[in-house]
């Protein structure tokens, strides 16, 4: 049984292997397929020698999702993150004028429109976090299970978003990306690689040479838009990871020229900045909101019946309808549904009698009818 020093020094070796290979191909447009399934390979392999090289056992973060959404503030150390859930959220996590203060992932609640919004402070990511530096890797993939990343950002430093969005992008994160439209199903026959469909500006070729690099010979693949070769790896591999992110730049009050550096921040990455003080409180109505907005949920509220006052709210996904919210509720009430009576923003008046493919609005007042 090889121990964790002889894996490491197997790794090593692979690395070497790899990294030899790379240096000795020339790049050009025949190659460059070829040199992004060594990219991959290379970044595997570094991965898991970081990981052989850890002795401590119950490393990492258990992170267990609960309320109606998740969302994880991600930062430098000492960017304000704890000072920020201290504000938004039902908790108290420790913060002082130096970095690492959070060494744990700190939970705590937003109640916002009657939803529960579960809001995780994640210890301070650095530079080399996606080989493991300064715990991050764990740290990382405990994230992923967020529905929404919150960046905390220092307005002193902008450039902290920078090295954070290489940090993710190097682990396979894609922040505020779709998915591709891309289907890999592998089949028992001997069928070969068939291209069904293939939108993505990559040659047939080059796409049966990375699948066949990652041992998959027989398959039927669609592909119906453009993808650049390591994106196509990742996928394939099941290595990507795509989520929906905000900026939240911070401490707003020791920089005059913070309007200037969020629009900036917006131009460059495509993503909503809000400026904000977590220590004053400036802008945090504001930053709830755009959390609030950003997660596309909605509230309704169940009455039980018309005429009695009592309100239940109830979060569903934006675009849900009278049906989704029946099936919220219970399964089997969407069978015995026979109609429901809808007052609010989606309603052309009160009572409205609606069916179930009906499509709610936040801020609707909800009556079920079953049959009887």
């Amino acid at each position: 049984m090889v121990g964790m020093s002889g894996k490491k020094e197997t790794l090593e070796g692979k690395l070497e292997e790899l990294q030899e290979e790379y240096s000795g191909t020339k790049y050009n447009k025949a190659t460059n397929k070829h040199l992004g399934i060594l990219r991959r390979k290379i970044a595997d392999v570094k991965k898991e020698i970081v990981e052989a090289g850890k002795h401590k056992k119950g490393e990492g973060f258990f992170v267990k999702k609960m309320g109606d959404a998740t969302v994880a503030l991600v930062g430098f150390p000492s960017a304000g993150k704890s000072s920020l859930i201290n504000k938004i959220a039902n908790t108290r996590s420790k913060t002082a004028h130096y970095a690492f203060t959070t060494t744990t992932i700190v939970p705590g609640t937003m109640l916002y429109k009657d939803a529960h919004i579960q809001v995780f402070d994640m210890p301070g990511l650095i530079e080399g976090a996606h080989v493991g530096l300064g715990g991050g890797r764990a740290v990382i993939s405990a994230m992923k299970v967020a529905d929404l990343i919150v960046f905390v950002i220092d307005v002193n430093n902008v450039p902290q978003l920078h090295m954070l969005m290489d940090e993710l992008r190097a682990l396979n994160v894609r922040i505020n990306m779709q998915r591709p439209r891309l289907s890999v199903i592998e089949t028992d026959s001997n069928t070969n690689i068939i291209m069904e469909v293939n939108k993505s500006g990559l040659s047939e070729r080059d796409i049966i040479m990375v699948l066949n690099n990652f041992g998959i010979h027989n398959a039927k693949v669609r592909v119906q838009e453009r993808i650049d070769i390591d994106d196509f790896i990742a996928i394939v591999t099941g290595k990507i990871y795509y989520m929906k992110a905000i900026v939240a730049l911070n401490k707003i009050d020791t920089n005059k020229n913070y309007q200037k550096l969020a629009d900036e921040i917006s131009s460059k990455h495509g993503i909503k900045v809000i400026p904000i003080s977590a220590t004053e409180g400036t802008n945090i109505d504001r930053l709830k909101d755009e959390i609030y907005r950003a997660l596309d949920i909605m509230t309704i509220y169940l009455k039980p019946k018309v005429g009695d006052e009592r309100l239940m709210p109830m979060v569903l996904e934006k675009g849900s309808d009278v049906g989704d919210a029946a099936r919220r509720l219970h399964t089997e009430i969407v069978d015995e549904l026979q109609c429901a009576y809808v007052t609010g923003p989606s309603a052309r008046f009160e009572h409205q009698r609606v069916g179930a493919a009906h499509v709610l609005k936040e801020g609707d007042i909800v009556t079920f009818i079953k049959n009887k």
